[in-house]
């Protein structure tokens, strides 16, 4: 081994093989069938259950459970289905301790609720292991969707227009299609592929034509678009990084975490992936913790999340947090970049403590440094390549009901549609919905 986590510098290749192996594992490997019959009887099969309420795609959630209690998983798959077509990556990236089973019954009375997400996985799992694809498409309408966009959103939107017999042609910007699933999320949450096979699953209803390398802005434009097709759905997500405006950001291994966690998503060999030795990652929500927790596990010796806020107002859930406290990541709180520090490249990152005052957060004179020989950025991405015509909603495009933009006969959702929570769970919802109000309103013009 030519390296080490003693290593100075970004470098590659700090493990042994069998540790990035191990470390990099199914983060929460699938239960059992047994396993998940004894799971599926804790649930109580609610009556106006709150998990169901809970759920942005508002899953059946006790018929579900039942269905798997009384042996049915794919039958309990179907009806995750019906509702989100892309449920086995949720059941894997889903905050579910803030959703579903945060109001879980068991939950409020004994402080373990019914694992919700791991009977979603083995469910979905289960109907995706026997081959085939549970929906046929519709018979053809004769109309042609543009979805912009190959994410959850526009994943389950251009699925949901092909059940009801649309031709849907799907563009995407990346090589590949999957958004955030596909590049954006921590390799030990969706282990051999799972993104691209859950891609490859959905395309099977048929009557979706996927187009890579295809941007907005640069191959496609708006006006084209809604010359050539029907309607059309943008979920062209969050392309760009909000900058820390803080001194030195220009220097070299100062980077964007999603840019650091799409390369090591797409990496045949984990070893290759160069990490510093003193990691500090500048944050506080999921990408935040996903880069952090990663770098560990490539074999970084300290890695150092810093969020300018309370532990309490990262949007990271408590379990993530917890996650990468096991991880050995060093959280610290209150606290937002002054400047950064090196010859070139960063050597240190200068911070100042801050205090919540009735006009705002404020930065004391009270600093602290941190030596760093790499900084990843994770403050939040930004609207990018918006096409001019269509109406904001702050930073994001401004929809009304479900998805519809300021333009007649275009929608929008997922991540660049203002009024989401940036989940991909909620990415599906916005999708369906506004899949659903497409055909509606072209079924009305005859």
């Amino acid at each position: 081994m030519a390296n080490t986590p003693l290593t100075p510098g970004v470098v590659s290749g700090r493990l042994a093989p069998e540790a990035y192996r191990d470390n990099f594992a199914d983060k929460t490997p699938p239960l059992t069938a047994h396993e998940a019959r004894v799971a599926a009887d804790r649930c109580y099969f609610c009556h106006d259950a709150p998990c169901v309420a809970a759920c942005p795609t508002a899953i059946d959630i006790p018929l579900f459970i039942r269905e798997i209690a009384t042996g049915a998983p794919r039958a309990a798959a179907r009806t995750i289905f019906e509702q989100n077509i892309l449920g086995g990556m949720c059941a894997r990236v889903c905050p579910t301790e803030q959703l579903c089973e945060e109001v879980c019954v068991r939950e409020v009375a004994e402080g373990k609720p019914v694992e919700i997400g791991r009977l979603q996985r083995y469910a979905t799992d289960t109907l995706m292991a026997a081959g085939g694809h549970p929906y046929t498409r519709g018979q053809p309408t004769g109309r042609r969707i543009a979805v912009v966009g190959a994410g959850p959103a526009g994943l389950a939107c251009a699925h949901r227009l092909a059940m009801k017999g649309h031709a849907v042609d799907l563009f995407d910007a990346k090589p590949k299609a999957g958004g955030l699933n596909e590049y954006g999320i921590a390799a030990y949450k969706t282990v051999d592929g799972f993104a691209q096979a859950e891609v490859d699953w959905l395309l099977g209803i048929g009557g979706i034509a996927v187009h890579n390398g295809r941007a907005l802005g640069r191959d496609l434009s708006l006006d084209g678009l809604r010359g050539d097709y029907d309607a059309v759905f943008l979920a062209i997500g969050l392309g760009g990084v909000n900058a820390l405006r803080a001194e030195g950001e220009e220097k070299s291994h100062v980077r964007d975490a999603v840019d650091f966690i799409a390369d090591l998503r797409q990496a045949d060999d984990l070893s290759t992936i160069a990490v510093g030795r003193n990691v500090v990652v500048i944050g506080g929500g999921m990408t935040a913790v996903d880069a952090a927790v990663q770098s560990k596990l490539l074999g970084a010796e300290t890695v150092t999340i810093v969020y300018r806020r309370g532990r309490d107002a990262m949007s990271a859930s408590e379990e993530e947090q917890n996650l990468a406290a096991s991880k050995g990541v060093r959280i610290v709180t209150g606290a937002a970049p002054l400047r950064i520090l090196g010859e070139g490249a960063v050597e240190a990152v200068e911070f100042a403590y801050t205090r919540e005052t009735g006009a705002g957060l404020e930065m004391t004179d009270e600093t602290f440094r941190i030596r760093a020989d790499q900084v990843f950025k994770a403050i939040g991405q930004s609207l990018e390549g918006a096409p001019e015509g269509l109406a904001l909603s702050g930073r994001k495009i401004a929809v009304t009901g479900p998805g519809r933009t300021s333009l007649p006969g275009v929608w929008a959702g997922g991540d660049c549609a203002a009024g989401g929570d940036d989940l991909t769970v909620t990415a599906v919802a916005e999708g369906r919905d506004a899949a659903e109000d497409i055909h509606a309103t072209l079924m009305a013009e005859g």
